[in-house]
């Protein structure tokens, strides 16, 4: 007999997660229970648990004596993107049940985005789209006063986790000399130089802010560090609102001191009559970096990885474990901004 998982990924469609081929080969490995683009029932979740070795849910949610329940289950699967409130992670830790997070899956639709939000940015091509607009075009000109090229580039990365390491490897063929700031990380590869966060934004044309959301990463990037940076830095959002001062973000972009890109705001979707939708030389996406067809199908071939390795016991995970020390803090910073809509 398979294992079982649950799979109660709605929100989530399951096309959004898995391909057709990727689906197939975990169904050959685990009887999947769901999977049908609908909420399912809680009396459903709890009477499948005690037989469950998987749990995947978009929020999953046990209790410690949900868990007392659940003698089989060898690891929860979150597939919304970030650990939240409504599992009791230590007593699943403590009962060696693995906490995973999809928030890996996301690195190759995101870091595409952050790619072309440098591009675009640096080579004045949403500036230049929208003067056609009003025949304001500038013909021929080389745009000094904002418009750069990314090969030679000084880039740097506030928080150098997935999504960051795959921009990096997507910008080789630029060869930037990189930055990076990161408490967590201790060796982030040959190739990138880890400093203190304002050395990075003093000296980087480009400034990625990719830090993953908890209490220690609010307003990271503060106004003061903003007002520090060259004129004509790039910034591009593309984790969080979350971790930038975004006022004085606003402040600094309305005044020309810096451009912005950013993909994430503080309040979503971002007010009708807020500057930033006047301001010129801005990039602004409705918080769609991953939003493409496929672009999530790293999630599920994760799942697919990690559930092969969990029943072979392998201890490789492309997906993310929990870490017992940090995970107060993340889904603190979870509750935050589940009060903002839509961050």
């Amino acid at each position: 007999m398979k294992p079982l998982m649950i799979l109660d990924n709605h929100f989530r469609q399951r096309d959004e997660l898995f391909s057709a081929d990727t689906y197939a080969a975990l169904s050959e490995l685990v009887d999947i229970h769901g999977g049908v683009d609908q909420p399912m029932p809680r009396s459903d979740i709890m009477a499948h648990l005690p037989d469950a070795a998987f749990y995947v849910s978009a929020r999953p949610e046990l209790s410690v004596q949900d868990i007392a329940q659940a003698p089989n289950l060898k690891a929860t699967i979150e597939v919304a993107g970030a650990f939240r409130d409504g599992l009791e992670y230590t007593a699943c830790l403590d009962r060696g049940i693995e906490v995973l997070s999809c928030s890996p899956g996301f690195r190759n639709a995101v870091a595409e985005m952050a790619l072309a939000m440098m591009l675009g940015a640096g080579r004045g091509l949403v500036a230049e789209h929208e003067a056609f607009r009003t025949g304001n075009e500038r013909w021929l000109d080389d745009r000094t006063d904002t418009d750069f090229t990314l090969y030679n580039q000084t880039i740097g990365f506030i928080g150098f986790g997935q999504i960051a390491r795959e921009t990096h490897r997507l910008l080789a063929p630029f060869s930037p000399r990189t930055m990076a700031y990161d408490p967590f990380v201790t060796d982030a590869g040959p190739d990138v130089d880890l400093v203190d966060l304002d050395t990075l934004v003093h000296g980087c044309k480009v400034v990625v802010v990719a830090a993953v959301p908890s209490e220690e990463t609010r307003g990271l990037l503060s106004a003061a560090h903003i007002a520090a940076m060259p004129r004509g830095t790039l910034v591009v959002v593309i984790s969080r609102a979350w971790c930038v001062d975004f006022d004085a973000l606003v402040e600094h972009a309305l005044s020309g001191h810096i451009q912005v890109a950013t993909d994430v705001f503080p309040y979503e979707p971002l007010a009708a009559d807020h500057p930033l939708r006047r301001l010129r030389g801005v990039i602004l996406s409705p918080h769609r970096a991953a939003a493409v067809k496929g672009g999530r199908h790293l999630i599920g071939d994760m799942i697919l990885h990690d559930v092969r390795a969990i029943l072979d016991g392998s201890p490789t995970r492309q997906l993310k474990p929990v870490a017992r020390d940090q995970v107060e803090s993340l889904v603190a910073a979870q509750l935050n901004l589940t009060a903002t809509p839509n961050t």
